[in-house]
């Protein structure tokens, strides 16, 4: 017999986790679905430990830096320190006891499986079947994207999570993927004195950004080292001798030790049954409304919702979704201003349309750019103060659409920039304002003057 509920959230990821606690928590008897880890990728293979990576990685370098400003240091990397930490702070060694007991203390009952939809209000988890008399809320999320590319089946290649768990680094690696996370964990990597190669079929890395971003991240990869092959895409692996060889579509082959696959994210509707809420299982993503419904009784948060593989949106959403189920107030779901950063040094932090996006919607575009090193901050920042801020402006509406902040603390000084297009802050109060000297940000203020 089916087994009565008030709610069953199918994925316990960042937004999942954060809706079955809550609505746990008003009362309801809310039952929380996961194969996997409580929490998802984000602790235990993205957001965290991969920040963490990044710290120790950029921590090297600063250090590296001391020669030309402050005096003479001797730097050795290590990475067990790392890797421990990962285990130790971030994952106590990929175990969600703790998070399981935390969703539990909220009121929430646990079923670890696969949950499936039967019906709207139904949701299989083995031989159990539950009943709601409330919600479904669906977060999934997504899964790395293996490539169909000749020879690759059977090889032991490296997904996100193997370059996560690693307790020793190969003396080669070689990365499919020119996005974020290549980005990020290409430098890590190198920093830590691997020789590293990123292949990206497309004609630029970060291809998602302002083009200036690209071209400064591979300036900066390629004085670092890493070698960067851009127009290139890989036509066949071969796994022989505890090596790769990556045969390219363009150039010359590339051999590796490791080989790190980071192409892309992809959802898998079919795994938890959307068919049987009329929802097309080879969509790439669940369709939603502006208070995050997918159809009465359902709702869906996250990854799997296409807007934006962040654990930030899927936050945002899930607050949502909470709100819309207890009949709450709410404000309806708005991606005008969605911000990233990718968090390599410098940082790429970007909200809204880029400059190409904007015209293509055949807005009047005006657009404003200022040199970080030129900045004053720069200049006293001396090493390590590569970057920009770009601001994309509706010259009819006055208004900012989109900017970019690049630079040691691109992510930070995105904050305000966020605020500003989210907000359609005139421009005209943007430049009344006093802006602090000597700071990153006040550069800011050197491209809303740059505007035309």
């Amino acid at each position: 017999m089916d087994e009565q509920v008030d709610v069953v959230v199918i994925g316990l990821g960042p937004g999942g986790e954060y809706v079955a606690g809550t609505l746990a928590e008003s009362g309801l008897n809310v039952v929380g679905v996961d194969r996997r880890l409580v929490g998802g990728e984000c602790p235990y293979w993205g957001c965290i430990p991969s920040k963490m990576m990044i710290r120790a990685a950029n921590a090297l370098a600063e250090a590296r830096r001391v020669d030309a400003i402050a005096g003479t240091a001797t730097v050795t990397s290590d990475w067990s320190k790392v890797a421990a930490r990962i285990r130790d702070e971030a994952t106590d060694d990929w175990n969600d006891a703790v998070a399981v007991t935390r969703f539990e203390g909220q009121g929430g009952h646990f079923v670890r499986g696969t949950g499936t939809l039967l019906a709207a209000n139904r949701v299989q988890v083995g031989e159990r079947v539950f009943q709601t008399s409330k919600a479904v809320v669906i977060n999934t999320g997504t899964t790395a994207v293996i490539p169909q590319i000749d020879g690759l089946e059977g090889t032991p290649y490296w997904t996100n999570h193997e370059i996560i768990e690693a307790k020793e680094l190969p003396d080669s690696l070689a990365i499919l993927g020119g996005g974020a996370i290549s980005a990020e964990l290409a430098q890590v990597m190198a920093r830590f004195g691997v020789t590293v190669t990123v292949v990206e079929g497309r004609e630029r890395m970060l291809s998602l950004e302002e083009p200036e971003a690209s071209e400064l991240i591979q300036r900066i990869f390629t004085d670092e080292g890493i070698d960067v092959r851009v127009g290139a895409s890989a036509t066949s692996v071969r796994y022989a001798g505890n090596a790769f060889t990556v045969t390219l579509s363009e150039g010359a082959p590339v051999t590796a030790e490791k080989l790190l696959l980071a192409v892309g994210r992809t959802v898998d509707l079919a795994a938890f049954g959307a068919a049987a809420i009329g929802i097309d299982e080879s969509g790439r993503s669940v369709p939603t409304d502006e208070r995050m419904r997918v159809q009465p009784g359902v709702w869906a948060v996250g990854d799997v919702t296409g807007k934006g593989a962040f654990t930030h949106v899927s936050m945002y959403q899930a607050k949502i979704a909470v709100a819309d189920i207890l009949g709450a107030d709410l404000v309806p779901a708005d991606y005008e201003a969605v911000p990233r950063v990718t968090f390599t040094d410098p940082e790429i932090g970007s909200v809204g349309l880029t400059e190409a996006a904007a015209r293509a919607l055949g807005i009047a575009v005006q657009v404003g750019y200022q040199d970080l090193a030129a900045s004053s901050r720069g200049f006293v920042h001396g090493p390590g103060n590569d970057g920009f801020i770009k601001v994309v402006a509706d010259a009819d509406r006055g208004v900012l659409v989109g900017a970019t902040a690049a630079g040691p603390s691109g992510g930070e000084v995105l904050g305000l920039l966020t605020v500003a297009v989210h907000g359609g802050v005139p421009i005209s109060t943007l430049r009344s304002m006093i802006w602090a000297y000597p700071t990153f940000h006040r550069a800011v203020e050197s491209a809303l003057d740059a505007l035309g």
